[in-house]
C-alpha cells in the first residue's frame, strides 16, 4: 500500500472525508506542494502531525477544499437563469426550494438571493447554501467581500444589496437572512429532497467519474419533476438522461 493510499484510509477514519473520489493527481499534487511547505517529507509525516495538532488539520481542510468564488460568476448563465429558469419555476410555485451545493464562501446562494428577488419579495426566498469547510461557512455568514469578488456583479446590485465599507463591501442583513448555511459532505450525508433548483457549480471538475455519478443521481432524486439542476461553465452533462434529466439550456438540466 503507498503512503498516499495510506493517508487516504486515515484521513476517511478520522474525518469521514473520502479523498479517493477526488482525481487523484490533482489531489496528490496539491497536497504534496502544501506539506512540502510545512516542512513535511512523506504523507507519514504529514499525516502523524495531523492526527496530534488541531490547528494543522483545520489548515489541511481547508486547502483540501476548493474555495474560489465570485458573485455572478460566469454572467451570461446568470442572465439565462434570471430571464428563462426563473420564470419558467415560479410560474408554478411562488416559493421556490433552492440549495446551492459546495457554496464555498457564499457568493454563490447570496447572488441566486439577489437576482431572485427582481422576480420574487425576499421574505419568500429560502436558499439552503451547503459545504464540506465549516471555515469557509464561517466566512459566508458574515458576508464580507473585497472588490475582486463583486467585478462581475451589475453595478445596480453593488448599489442596492451592498454596505461599501472602504475596499470591501458588505452583503446587506435583507439578502443574509433569505441563505441558510450548513455543513455538509456531499458523498456522506442525506440529501433533503423536493428542489426546484439545486445549483452546484465548479466542484465536479475535481472529482471522479464514479463520484460524479453518484453526485448527479443524488442531485436527479432531491429536485421535484421539472426541477432544474445549475452546474458549472467545464461540467456539461453529455448523458443527461442517464440520470433521468433532459436539457433545458446550456449548464441547465431539467429533471423529467
Amino acid at each position: 500500500m503507498s503512503d498516499y493510499t495510506t493517508f487516504i484510509k486515515n484521513i476517511k477514519n478520522k474525518t469521514g472525508i473520502d479523498l479517493s473520489l477526488y482525481k487523484e493527481a490533482q489531489m496528490k499534487r496539491r497536497l504534496t506542494s502544501h506539506y512540502e511547505k510545512r516542512g513535511f517529507r512523506s504523507f507519514v509525516d504529514y499525516y502523524g502531525a495531523l492526527h496530534n495538532n488541531k490547528e494543522l488539520l483545520e489548515e489541511f481542510l481547508d486547502r483540501m477544499t476548493i474555495n474560489v468564488s465570485e458573485f455572478y460568476r460566469n454572467a451570461q448563465r446568470w442572465d439565462v437563469l434570471e430571464k428563462k429558469i426563473f420564470p419558467k419555476l415560479l410560474a408554478g410555485n411562488r416559493k421556490l426550494k433552492i440549495w446551492s451545493a459546495a457554496c464555498s464562501t457564499g457568493e454563490e446562494p447570496y447572488s441566486i438571493a439577489m437576482l431572485l428577488s427582481s422576480l420574487a419579495p425576499l421574505r419568500d426566498i429560502s436558499i439552503l447554501a451547503t459545504d464540506l469547510d465549516l471555515g469557509v461557512i464561517k466566512r459566508a455568514k458574515v458576508g464580507l467581500y473585497s472588490e475582486r469578488a463583486l467585478k462581475e456583479a451589475p453595478v445596480s446590485i453593488k448599489n442596492k444589496y451592498f454596505i461599501n465599507e472602504g475596499s470591501f463591501y458588505q452583503v446587506k442583513d435583507e439578502i443574509k437572512r433569505a441563505v441558510t448555511f450548513k455543513q455538509q459532505n456531499l458523498f456522506e450525508d442525506r440529501y433533503d429532497t423536493g428542489f426546484d433548483l439545486i445549483v452546484c457549480r465548479n466542484v465536479m471538475i475535481y472529482f471522479t467519474e464514479e463520484a460524479k455519478n453518484q453526485i448527479y443521481m443524488d442531485f436527479s432524486k432531491s429536485l421535484k419533476p421539472g426541477g432544474i439542476l445549475f452546474v458549472g461553465s467545464t461540467e456539461q452533462i453529455f448523458n443527461p438522461g442517464k440520470y433521468g434529466f433532459e436539457s433545458e439550456d446550456t449548464f441547465f438540466y431539467r429533471k423529467v
